[in-house]
């Protein structure tokens, strides 16, 4: 599993890949990383990218909800791009539906069409 953060310097833009397995140590340290861009001041509009996503750490507590509460609301528009399997459970997980920011899915042949859509 790996999960990697790239913040574009010209745009309000925030690319996040997740490959396979999602554990919780590696979602916390992303979570971190986020925290403090927007603490910084951003507004950032989300890609994540899933890349042979294979769903998350069995066992793990996922019921941390920090994050959500202290930063959700600064995060202006979430994409993301994976296996159509995984919508469901992703956009649950993301909380589609019940934050701010609208939340879109997009398979991994629209990438371009999810990077115009966040950033729009």
């Amino acid at each position: 599993m790996s999960v990697n953060i790239r913040f574009d310097p010209t745009s309000p833009l925030c690319e996040i890949h997740i490959q396979g397995v999602l554990s919780r140590s590696g979602f916390s340290a992303a979570e971190t990383e986020l925290a403090s861009h927007i603490e910084a001041g951003n507004n950032p509009r989300l890609l994540v990218v899933l890349e042979d996503f294979a769903g998350w750490e069995e066992g793990a507590d996922w019921n941390n909800l920090d994050f959500m509460f202290t930063h959700g609301t600064k995060i202006a528009k979430i994409a993301i791009v994976g296996d159509k399997r995984w919508e469901g459970e992703v956009k649950m997980f993301t909380g589609a539906g019940m934050r701010a920011a609208p939340v879109g899915y997009f398979e991994p042949d629209r990438l371009v069409e999810a990077r115009d859509w966040v950033l729009g």
